[in-house]
């Protein structure tokens, strides 16, 4: 026995703010949305894709957002990436240095914290 991957992170998000998601995870970070299987959809939330992550953003009828616990995604150009953020109106938040890495914080619309690392050289 084995535990070899991680499959995916899933976020809690208040119903019916599939679009404000949508938004964020694509407009602003530029994910694509993967469509849930039909048995799921009826659920609401969303799913969305990068090159090496899934992310899925579930409904939660009593929902507060993660501010501790976060998803940590590796990216390329975080001061564009950064940019597109706070024109969209989402500021990032420094934090103490990480070895290896660039990395700031960000809230989705929901208040989620998602942590944005870019590895250094």
């Amino acid at each position: 026995m084995r535990v070899y991957g991680l499959d995916h992170v899933q976020l809690a998000m208040p119903r019916g703010a599939e679009a404000e998601a949508r938004a964020f995870y694509i407009g602003v970070l530029g994910l694509e949305e993967l469509p849930k299987p039909p048995n799921l959809a009826v659920r609401g939330g969303a799913w969305f894709c990068g090159e090496r992550l899934h992310l899925h953003l579930g409904v939660e009828n009593e929902f507060s957002p993660a501010r501790k616990a976060h998803p940590a995604l590796l990216v390329q150009g975080l001061a564009e990436l950064i940019a597109r953020c706070e024109a969209a109106g989402h500021p990032v938040v420094n934090d103490e240095p990480l070895e290896g890495y660039d990395r700031v914080y960000v809230a989705d619309p929901f208040g989620n914290r998602i942590e944005l690392m870019e590895p250094l050289g």
